[in-house]
């Protein structure tokens, strides 16, 4: 903001000097005229001399005139830049005060009228230690900066993300627990622990314009993606590809492909405790980030904005694999993607949280002994305010073959090869399942922040029972339902920490019996950068 002050002084001293140098071409003016008059012979020559002088004249003038026009339209741009950036301090200063900066941090605006006295009753609401963080960045503008081999903007940006967290029950996995276990007799009931696994490394690219379209790219990378051998193996995560995607954006239309999250399921809850794996991801989120290519196209409707989106995708099995050999999912034997359309009405202003979406899914399925299931789904996501600073976000969805991209509990067979269970894994995929979660956001201020979060998903438990018979190594230990609920509060103490507290419940149902239970209680901490 000092730069467009000083930008702004120079405009002023630019109209000023154009003022000095009007007043001295008038000044000079007169005695040439005067002169012209009282030497004049009534001759042609001492005319035409006259109405040179004038031409000259005027020349300066229009000149004079055009420059101060200038200087007056680049004073109107940086008062409204100016405006812009303190609406977004949260304070909107009038075109009168003057933004003064001494010793690095923001001084009280100056109301006219009081002999430069400053009004202490309207101060910027931004802390020095943030001040001090926007200079910084600013000062990194005159810095060198990563650059691609082609020389298009690169950007880098991440989170250091620490967990550190009680777990009382058994889970299936201590950093982001997803559902809880039956007790097993001799083993400790309950556990605590920290991680690094969840931090992230991202990389954002924006290159030319391609067709009329501009091209950005990103690529976003953590260490969740499993657990090394030796000293330090089980806190030590191994890098894993998160999401890699390219866009093409023109007005109304964009291209996009990558591995990402499912077009039909776009909002995710909010916690920092569940970074690697989102909070719900075995209980009503579709979430599993594939390969996707799709096209989506925007249609402005006055105060809103429709979207239809449509695209291709290769969700992965989540069977183990071999950690040298890729074998075929079911999706991928079936010779098919996963066709996927969405529907949606969005607010016309991004800042405005709203949106509603109803999305179709098709997904054609094959196992050895060519038997096939013709996997389909149905959602509903949105997100919406309900009172001031408040605002609510969660999705819906029921179908059958689309247990590989999340929102129920997933089996995981010994063997990776789905084509080995030729009975169980086939039924199973043809039951239907169900799930949802729904979450409850509390924006107090820019810094505070409290989430109530609440998912469940699973499959019919009667017909569930019929299958799980079919194959014990395979589905025995396989739930039907399982629940979730969470709340968190975060704190945001600068612009680029960030604490967050968190409790969460885990309720996993078996085929028959008692459910069990778990419970996490963990904080985040964070340094973005």
């Amino acid at each position: 903001m000092a730069w467009g002050v000083r930008l702004m002084e120079s405009g002023a001293k630019r109209i000023s000097m154009c003022g000095s140098l009007l007043c001295l071409a008038l000044m000079g003016g007169v005695p040439v005229w005067g002169q012209s008059a009282v030497g004049q012979p009534a001759a042609t020559r001492g005319q035409a001399d006259l109405d040179a002088r004038i031409r000259v004249l005027t020349d300066s003038l229009e000149q004079t005139r055009t420059e101060l026009s200038e200087s007056r339209e680049e004073i109107r741009e940086l008062r409204g830049m100016l405006e812009q950036v303190m609406q977004k301090m949260g304070t909107a200063p009038t075109t009168a005060n003057e933004l003064k900066v001494q010793n690095g941090a923001p001084a009280p605006f100056v109301t006219p009228g009081t002999s430069g006295a400053p009004n202490i009753q309207e101060t910027p609401p931004i802390s020095t230690d943030d001040w001090q963080v926007l200079n910084a960045r600013v000062e990194e503008q005159a810095q060198d900066k990563v650059e691609s081999s082609l020389k298009y903007r690169v950007k880098l940006s991440g989170m250091v993300l620490l967990n550190a967290f009680d777990v009382t029950g058994q889970v299936d996995n201590l950093d982001v627990p997803t559902v809880a276990l039956e007790h097993q007799s001799g083993y400790p009931s309950g556990a605590v622990g920290a991680s690094f696994r969840q931090s992230i490394i991202g990389i954002t690219g924006v290159g030319p314009q391609i067709l009329g379209a501009d091209t950005v790219g990103d690529v976003q990378m953590d260490f969740f993606g499993g657990l090394p051998s030796g000293y330090a193996a089980n806190t030590s995560g191994l890098v894993r590809l998160r999401v890699a995607r390219l866009r093409l954006n023109w007005t109304h239309t964009s291209v996009f492909g990558g591995i990402d999250t499912p077009l039909f399921a776009p909002n995710t809850p909010t916690s920092y405790m569940a970074v690697g794996i989102p909070t719900f991801a075995a209980a009503g989120d579709l979430w599993t980030w594939s390969p996707t290519i799709g096209v989506q196209q925007r249609i402005d409707a006055g105060g809103s904005q429709f979207r239809i989106d449509a695209g291709l995708i290769d969700p992965p099995t989540y069977a183990r694999e071999s950690l040298a050999v890729r074998i075929p999912s079911p999706q991928e034997s079936s010779r098919q993607p996963t066709y996927a359309v969405r529907f949606s009405e969005n607010a016309a202003n991004e800042r405005v949280p709203f949106s509603f979406g109803v999305s179709g899914i098709y997904s054609p399925l094959r196992f050895q002994g060519d038997t096939t299931v013709d996997g389909w789904g149905v959602t509903a996501d949105w997100r919406f305010p309900v009172l001031p600073h408040t605002e609510v976000s969660g999705e819906f969805f029921t179908g059958k073959g689309i247990d590989a991209f999340g929102g129920v509990p997933a089996p995981v067979p010994p063997s990776g090869d789905y084509s080995y269970y030729t009975v169980a894994v086939p039924a199973l995929e043809g039951l239907t399942v169900m799930g949802g979660w729904t979450q409850l956001k509390l924006r107090v201020n820019s810094r505070n922040e409290f989430n109530w979060g609440l998912g469940t998903g699973g499959r019919n438990s009667s017909y569930f029972r019929d299958v799980q018979l079919l194959d014990a190594t395979a589905l025995g230990n396989l739930s039907p339902r399982n629940e979730m609920l969470f709340v968190n509060y975060i704190l945001r103490p600068r612009s680029d920490l960030l604490l967050s507290p968190e409790f969460r419940r885990l309720r996993t149902y078996p085929s028959s019996g008692a459910p069990a239970i778990a419970d996490q209680v963990g904080l985040a901490a964070a340094f973005l950068f």
